[in-house]
């Protein structure tokens, strides 16, 4: 047993061997050499990442930049965001107190670290560990553009790791400048103002290159805390930021102690918050916006945020009787739908899309209605082509016509007819049915829907008895654009919204190129011009706006159940208007007297400045006094007489004998009495 128990004695200490120093030597040279290896690996492996995050492209800096849409005169419009109210400044146009109030505030080291700041780190670990919660932070200004740049503000590693990886690539894709620049650029101030720009003018009613000491200081303390800090919501802590900044500054050698103290003893001055302004022109607005995506081939982001500037067509002063005119006549949950454009280049002046753009966004400018009478100058236009007159004839009474097969029997307006032959003067100027239904069908539709598509309509034309009274639903902008083409002679120019873009940089992205297309002949403008006059003239459907337009003006009048129209020109300006609901209700009585009151309104403001001019006869057009009851010369013992315009050759060759001067004077009373009756019937 005690042989056993020596057994497991330790050896005698005595008998121990010392080990060779060589041996502790050789121990430590592989050490050292494991260590070498694995900080050669480790810088290797350091060396490759920031080669790969150097060759791996950033994705192009997110910071929208406001753009900007201005009128014709070069007056703002309105301004796009992406939800971002910013205007990009660069950074040698920022005074040196804001740059180093900045940096005091955020990253005392930033042009020393090259995105992680360790010193940061542990300052900001002793002080949370000392208060027991998260009292600093130690981002720095590199990492929070990566944060607010490319990520979201969630807390967690994920995010972390990708706001490193991040933060390592903005450091090694941009300079130190360029950093600092995106991000006051970037970086929210409160109250919607992103970036230093937009906050300078949101706080102290200036821009940024203007500020003072103790401004910069002010805003610079604002991005820690934008609720927390603004001092149009917490003046005192604002303050008391404010002076710690400054002290900071001190500390940094960017200011002095004197300086610091003046700038905490400056009285500032803060304006309200700015309150939001009613969009003017919205539905312009959006076919602006529509048009630089379609027509221009940019994206929505580039449009809204890409800092553009978009010089359009609008006419302010026009924009906003037209949107006056709506105010005053349009009533209570009718709909409306208003373009006047330049019929010599296509510019579009005015637009309004409906009643109330905070009810509806929809733009009815561009919806289908059906234009009723509105489309009957095609129509004419299309007879005037195949040989008819101004003094073609057709009965005005009760009809049924057969088509395909089928009776159409059409009504005029209260079933109002002549009872009797009349002209196609006559025919415009009380919008008779009858005859249109009647030129149709001897023309041959087809010819009608070919010059419909001519004109400019691209929405569908059924070639039925029907089309003659406008039921084949078109959009107000394309009547527009028939009416703009008869303004300019039968020379179309495709309406248009802007003029040109420029980018960020002030270089030109786009400009509208101007492209005149003849479509009708000279002539045969003129003469259906000269037959529109008679629609305004006593008599006519709209004779009542002729009384509030000191001048000539030319047009028709539309209206079916639910649609009311008047389209209508002068040589300067086209307008298109339509009236009605948005779900098949009908309109009330009454409403084509809105209608014209509202056109007349608009075109008597719109054109207040513009001198009168007059159509000038073309050639291959002829003028000729005639007796518009018989259609032939006029005689003296005519008791009417009326000047009246054809196409060249087609005008009347012989006199009136239907009148003698014994006749004269009771014919004369009985013109009298029949015009009597249509003034009182109009």
């Amino acid at each position: 047993m005690g042989d056993q128990i020596n057994r497991t004695l330790p050896p005698d200490p005595a008998g121990w061997e010392e080990i060779p120093l060589a041996h502790w030597w050789n121990l430590g040279r592989k050490l050292l050499r494991l260590l070498g290896i694995a900080l050669i690996t480790s810088a290797a492996i350091i060396l490759v990442t920031l080669l790969y995050l150097k060759s791996r492209p950033l994705p192009p800096p997110p910071i929208g930049i406001t753009t900007q849409l201005v009128d014709r005169e070069g007056d703002v419009l309105d301004q796009l965001d992406a939800g971002e109210h910013r205007d990009l400044v660069h950074l040698g146009k920022l005074p040196r107190s804001l740059v180093n109030a900045t940096l005091a505030a955020e990253d005392q080291h930033f042009f020393e670290h090259r995105g992680f700041s360790l010193r940061g780190i542990f300052r900001a670990t002793l002080v949370n560990l000392k208060e027991g919660r998260v009292a600093q932070g130690a981002s720095t200004i590199t990492q929070q553009l990566a944060r607010n740049l490319y990520l979201t503000h969630d807390r967690t590693w994920s995010r972390k790791w990708k706001e490193a990886i991040l933060t390592t690539q903005l450091e090694l894709h941009f300079t130190k400048p360029s950093i600092l620049e995106m991000y006051l650029n970037k970086i929210y101030y409160g109250h919607g103002a992103y970036g230093v720009e937009r906050a300078s003018h949101l706080y102290f009613h200036k821009p940024a290159q203007s500020l003072t000491l103790a401004e910069s200081a002010m805003l610079a303390g604002i991005p820690r805390g934008p609720g927390y800090y603004s001092p149009l919501s917490n003046p005192v802590r604002a303050k008391k930021r404010q002076e710690l900044i400054l002290d900071r500054m001190v500390s940094t050698g960017a200011i002095t102690r004197q300086q610091a103290t003046q700038a905490k003893q400056a009285s500032l001055t803060y304006g309200p918050p700015p309150q939001p302004t009613p969009a003017r022109a919205p539905w312009f607005r959006d076919y602006v916006i529509h048009s630089a995506i379609k027509e221009y081939g940019l994206s929505e982001s580039q449009v809204r945020s890409g800092g553009l500037k978009i010089f359009t067509t609008l006419d302010s002063r026009r924009q906003h009787a037209a949107e006056k005119a709506f105010a005053r006549y349009i009533p209570r949950g009718m709909e409306g739908a208003l373009v006047s454009m330049d019929p010599k280049t296509g510019a579009i002046l005015a637009m309004v899309g409906g009643s109330d753009y905070h009810q509806s966004q929809f733009n009815r400018v561009f919806a289908h209605r059906q234009p009723g009478s509105t489309f009957k100058p095609l129509l004419y236009l299309a007879a005037l082509e195949q040989g008819y007159t101004p003094l073609t004839r057709f009965n005005s009474q009760p009809t049924a016509f057969q088509f395909n097969g089928e009776t159409y029997a059409p009504t005029n307006y209260h079933n109002h007819y002549f009872h009797r032959p009349i002209t196609m003067l006559e025919a415009i100027a009380a919008s008779d049915n009858i005859y249109a239904v009647h030129t149709l069908l001897e023309t041959d539709a087809q010819q009608t829907t070919s010059l419909g598509r001519r004109m400019g309509i691209q929405s569908p034309l059924q070639a039925v008895p029907s089309l003659a009274l406008g039921t084949s639903p078109v959009q107000p902008m394309e009547m527009a654009k028939v009416y703009a083409t008869l303004a300019n002679s039968g020379v179309q120019n495709a309406p248009y919204g802007i003029d040109h873009i420029i980018d960020a940089e002030g270089r030109t992205i786009g400009r509208h190129i101007h492209r005149a297309t003849p479509i009708i002949p000279k002539a045969e403008s003129f003469v259906m011009t000269q037959l529109l006059k008679k629609v305004f003239e006593p008599g006519g459907t709209a004779h009542s706006v002729q009384r509030m337009i000191a001048r000539p003006v030319f047009g028709k009048t539309g209206s079916t159940e639910w649609d009311s129209w008047l389209s209508g020109y002068t040589p300067e300006l086209e307008t298109t208007l339509w009236l009605g609901y948005d779900r098949g209700k009908r309109i009330p009585a009454g409403t084509s007297r809105i209608t014209h009151s509202l056109w007349g309104s608009y075109m008597k403001e719109a054109l207040a400045h513009t001198p009168v001019t007059h159509f000038s006869p073309p050639k291959g057009v002829t003028s000729a006094i005639v007796d518009p009851m018989t259609g032939s010369l006029a005689s003296s013992a005519c008791p009417q007489r009326e000047k009246v315009w054809f196409l060249q050759g087609s005008e009347p060759t012989q006199l009136c004998s239907a009148h003698t001067p014994s006749g004269s004077s009771r014919e004369k009373i009985h013109s009298l009495w029949e015009r009597i009756k249509k003034w009182w019937n109009g």
